[in-house]
């Protein structure tokens, strides 16, 4: 005789977000309010490092989004329980696309207004008169730049709000075949996320010096955000791990999972850094050096080593520890580094592009990330509020949250 397993139905009222969210959020309110402060007195002070700064605390949070995005999609391919119990959290946090379409505007018109040649050069008069630059022009143009970010983001809202939609369909009709649908999804849409990533790196970072190009940029975008956003999905697991009702879920053994896959981030990490560098050094070309040679003296050649030993050497020497992977309290130590270092990376990717460089407006680039982080966290932590923290009704999730403890039976 067959039998067949019967899945339990779990109850969404008894996974809603715990009182600590709120005050979460406020606290995201006042810090990101007196950044957002100091950054608007900043603005008035230097206006290019205000579009600098702005530059990279968007790109930062796009980062998170995207990458929870991105992360969530191979989930639905894969239905690893390391996904299963952090779906939620990945959909809120793809599902703040519209805040930061909202900020792009913002940019945009911050851009127009300040001027676009204060951090495009190709958009400068001077560009007409640049031989590789208009040979460029047909791409590099502002129109075209700004309709490619619409393009760009009615990709990633689509796939965030048709993903999240499904996710909560299944929530309420309890149907399995939602499983598949979202897979289905899932599947063409890693394809366009990197697609659209790889240009969008083009527009926002490559373009900053537009006579530099690096095939490999894309896909080091695609992996730095890969690495920022699980960074982030820790330090929420651990915050949601400590309060009731997921420190009844969350097990070492996610946490495991997790430290495993951010080991193999930070490897990618560097496997794309590395062999940029290496082409480059090789090949030794006028064209392809100059980037390098930016980065590489005046004092920026400590930043570089800081990120080898930050981003690279001192992770990934940490993460080859299992007991370090299982213990969420050191796990969370190290992804605090890895954000930060994401921040460092982000700066050091912008401000050597610039002759004008000046330790006086500095500190921009440190209350820009707080001051669209606050506000982020804020929207971020109100959509994680909007639904149970998890998904109740999906086939997978009684094995992902009980398979640790059966394992001892």
């Amino acid at each position: 005789m067959r039998t067949e397993t019967v899945i339990p139905r779990i109850d969404p009222a008894a996974f809603t977000a715990p009182a600590a969210v709120k005050r979460l959020q406020s606290l995201a309110v006042v810090v990101g309010g007196i950044a957002a402060v100091l950054w608007v007195i900043g603005a008035v002070m230097a206006p290019s490092y205000f579009l600098r700064s702005f530059l990279v605390g968007w790109v930062y949070w796009m980062g998170v989004s995207l990458g929870c995005l991105a992360l969530s999609m191979l989930h639905h391919m894969t239905h690893g329980d390391w996904g299963i119990v952090l779906r939620r959290v990945m959909e809120a946090a793809a599902r703040t696309l519209p805040l930061l379409a909202v900020l792009l505007a913002v940019f945009i018109g911050a851009l127009y207004f300040i001027g676009w040649d204060h951090l495009y050069s190709w958009a400068s008069p001077a560009a007409a008169n640049d031989e590789i630059l208009q040979k460029k022009e047909a791409y590099l143009n502002v129109p075209a730049w700004v309709l490619r970010q619409i393009l760009y983001f009615a990709i990633w809202l689509g796939l965030a709000f048709t993903l999240s939609r499904m996710s909560l369909r299944q929530d309420r009709a309890d149907d399995p075949g939602i499983t598949r649908r979202m897979q289905v999804v899932a599947a063409p849409g890693l394809i366009l996320y990197v697609l659209s990533v790889t240009f969008a790196s083009v527009d926002w970072l490559m373009s900053l010096e537009p006579h530099w190009f690096s095939t490999i940029y894309g896909v080091y975008l695609v992996g730095s955000q890969g690495l920022a956003a699980l960074a982030f999905l820790i330090a929420i697991a651990v915050f949601l791990s400590r309060r009731e009702p997921m420190s009844q879920v969350l097990q070492p053994r996610h946490f495991h999972d997790w430290g495993k896959l951010l080991l193999a981030f930070v490897m990618l990490w560097a496997y794309f850094c590395f062999s940029q560098f290496l082409i480059t050094w090789a090949g030794n070309l006028p064209e392809e050096i100059h980037w390098f040679e930016h980065r590489l003296h005046h004092g920026w050649q400590y930043v570089a080593l800081a990120l080898v030993l930050f981003h690279f050497a001192l992770p990934f020497a940490l993460l080859l520890s299992r007991p370090l992977k299982r213990n969420a309290g050191r796990l969370i130590m190290v992804a605090t580094v890895m954000l930060i270092m994401r921040w460092v990376d982000l700066v050091f990717q912008t401000e050597p592009s610039f002759e004008e460089q000046s330790l006086a407006f500095g500190w921009m680039y440190l209350v820009a990330p707080l001051a669209i982080g606050g506000l982020w966290l804020f929207y971020f932590l109100r959509q994680l509020q909007g639904r149970p923290l998890l998904p109740v009704s999906d086939p997978f999730l009684p094995e992902a949250i009980a398979k640790e403890a059966l394992a001892h039976e």
